[in-house]
């Protein structure tokens, strides 16, 4: 209802016969890599953050030896990722406006695979709560980058589908991340996910860093 009632759309529709197929957009696109890039960025981001979701109550029923109010503290280590992003994504948009979103998606990977390493080690809910926390705020420079990256990279009339196929990416990084921290828990230990999804980030930040050196030596 708020958002019917109040937010106001200045939007011109094109018309269907002068709306562009999607593989004439992508052969007019300056940076098609840096698309494509940001599209398996998606689906990685996405991967390393649910790979824990099909584990996270088990693993704090490990850490806590089957003693105390699992429920709840499953609950709050679960929700310490949106507390980190919360106090920080305002400032990292400031930052993003001021530096560029690529160099603020590096910094999040680069973050993100550094606190995912220590949650290997983690012997208590609560040490893994607080690298869950910092995490959420290597969360708040990752996917908003993306998604400024493909804003300021894309014509106008592909806005809706450009983004619908981040969509698709991010949909499926959640299906595969959850089958992969549930296989990769099932192989090994629950601590083992957070090796694999660090080596994911390195992987993702390799990616990034190929498309982003070519852009840079055009500057």
């Amino acid at each position: 209802m708020l958002t019917l009632f109040n937010t106001k759309e200045h939007f011109t529709p094109i018309p269907a016969k002068k709306m562009k197929p999607m593989k004439e957009i992508f052969a007019q696109l300056e940076n098609k890599q840096l698309i494509i890039a940001m599209f398996i960025t998606t689906l990685f981001i996405q991967s390393a953050l649910m790979s824990i979701a099909p584990i996270v109550s088990l693993l704090v029923k490990s850490l806590m030896h089957g003693t105390g109010n699992v429920s709840f503290v499953s609950g709050v280590v679960a929700a310490m990722p949106g507390f980190g992003t919360l106090l920080v994504a305002s400032r990292l948009g400031v930052k993003m406006d001021k530096i560029g979103p690529l160099k603020v998606l590096v910094f999040g990977l680069v973050a993100a695979m550094v606190v995912f390493l220590p949650m290997y080690f983690v012997t208590s809910p609560w040490s893994l709560g607080f690298w869950r926390f910092l995490l959420g705020i290597a969360n708040a420079a990752l996917l908003p980058a993306v998604q400024t990256v493909l804003t300021v990279s894309v014509p106008r009339e592909a806005f809706g589908r450009i983004f619908s196929y981040n969509q698709s990416f991010q949909a499926a990084g959640a299906m595969l991340g959850s089958m992969m921290g549930s296989l990769i828990s099932g192989l090994f230990n629950y601590q083992a996910v957070f090796l694999v999804t660090a080596a994911l980030m390195a992987l993702n930040l390799l990616l990034i860093w190929k498309v982003h050196r070519p852009l840079e030596n055009e500057k």
